[in-house]
C-alpha cells in the first residue's frame, strides 16, 4: 500500500477533489474516483464526494493498493524482425503498438508477440510483464527496440544506455518552419505540475538533465501553414524526450494529439495518414553483447510518414 498526504495550498483552493488527489498520487482521474468510492481518499479524515472543492490547508490522504502482476502471454502477432541472434532481437515496432502489458493495454503488445516468437528465450530481468524489455518508445511511435534473450544481454544493453552507448537517431515532421538548420535542445524533463501522464520541460528536483541535438532536412508550405522534416539523436533518453523538447521550442510533432496544439489544417484534411505522431526510430548502434562488435540497425520510414512527406514536398 502506497500513501499520500497532500495538503492544499491557497493556489489549490477550489480545485475538485479526484482532480487535486490524481496530479499528487501521479496516478488517473478515473483510478481515483474508484478509491473515493472505495473510501481510500479522504479529506481531513473524512469521506468527501469526489466533486469535493478543497479549501486551503485542507488534508487530503490517498491510500494506493500495489498493484499486481499478471503474467503476460504468448500471442501470435507478426514481428517485423532486423535482426536476430542467441543475444538480441531487433525489432520494429509499428506506430499503435503498445510495447508491454500495463492498464488499458493487457494484450496485443510486443511482448505478447515476443513470448510467442521466443518461447522461454527472453531475459528475466523485467518480470512477467517486461521480459526482454531494455528500453522503450510510445506506442504511436515507430521504429527500432533492442530486445534482451537473455540476463547477461539485458545487463550489457542497460550499461549501454546508462553510458549512452546505445545511440538512437530518429526522423520527425514537425509543425511549423524551424529557422536553425541544426541545434541543441538542452532543457530538464520531469512530471507536468499539473496533469501526471504528461512531461514537460520543469525545473525541480525531480527533473532530470534532457538534450536532444537536431538537423533540418527540409522545410515546407502548405499554404499558410508550415512544416519541417528534422533528424534528431538522444545524449539523453527521458520519458517522451523529443516530443516534449520539440513542443517546448514550438514546434510540436505533428500528429501528436498529447503534446501537440490544435490540429492544422493540413492534418485533418489527411488524417487518414496520421497514425499517431510523426516520430519513427529509425537508426539503432550498439554493442553486440557476446562479441563487443559494434552494430547499427536501420528500418525505413513507415508507408504513411513517406506519403505525408510526399504530400509536403508536392
Amino acid at each position: 500500500m502506497r500513501r499520500f498526504i497532500l495538503t492544499v495550498s491557497e493556489d489549490d483552493a477550489g480545485e475538485r477533489l479526484d482532480v487535486f488527489a490524481a496530479a499528487g498520487a501521479g496516478i488517473s482521474r478515473s483510478a481515483v474516483q474508484r478509491l473515493i468510492e472505495a473510501s481510500s481518499v479522504t479529506v481531513n479524515g473524512m469521506v468527501v464526494p469526489k466533486r469535493y472543492e478543497l479549501r486551503d490547508g485542507d488534508t487530503v490522504e490517498v491510500e494506493v493498493p500495489e498493484a499486481r502482476e499478471c503474467e503476460a502471454v504468448p500471442q501470435n502477432i507478426p514481428l517485423d524482425i532486423i535482426y536476430e541472434d542467441d543475444d538480441i532481437i531487433i525489432v520494429n515496432k509499428p506506430s499503435g503498438m503498445v510495447v508491454h502489458p500495463a492498464a488499458g493495454n493487457e494484450d496485443g503488445t510486443l511482448v505478447n508477440a515476443l513470448l510467442f516468437h521466443c518461447g522461454t528465450s527472453l531475459s528475466g530481468i523485467g518480470g512477467v510483464l517486461r521480459p526482454g524489455i531494455v528500453h522503450r518508445i510510445d506506442k504511436d511511435t515507430s521504429g527500432l527496440l533492442a530486445v534482451a534473450k537473455n540476463d547477461t544481454a539485458h545487463i550489457k544493453l542497460s550499461e549501454q544506455l546508462k553510458t549512452h552507448e546505445m545511440h538512437r537517431i530518429y526522423y520527425a515532421i514537425v509543425v511549423g518552419r524551424v529557422r536553425d538548420d541544426a541545434g541543441t535542445v538542452n532543457a530538464p524533463i520531469g512530471r507536468h505540475p499539473k496533469d501526471r501522464k504528461r512531461m514537460a520541460v520543469v525545473n525541480g528536483p525531480n527533473s532530470r538533465e534532457a538534450i536532444t541535438d537536431y538537423v533540418t532536412l527540409g522545410r515546407y508550405t502548405i499554404g499558410a501553414e508550415s512544416f519541417s522534416y528534422l533528424k534528431l539523436s538522444l545524449h539523453t533518453g527521458r520519458t517522451h524526450q523529443i516530443r516534449v523538447h520539440m513542443s517546448y521550442i514550438g514546434h510540436p510533432v505533428a500528429g501528436d494529439a498529447v503534446y501537440g496544439a490544435c490540429k492544422t489544417n493540413f492534418e485533418r484534411r489527411n488524417a487518414a495518414l496520421f497514425c499517431g505522431q510523426c516520430l519513427h526510430a529509425a537508426e539503432l548502434t550498439l554493442r553486440r553483447p557476446s562479441t563487443n562488435e559494434i552494430m547499427t540497425f536501420t528500418c525505413p520510414l513507415p508507408q504513411n510518414f513517406e506519403a505525408i512527406l510526399s504530400k509536403l514536398k508536392g
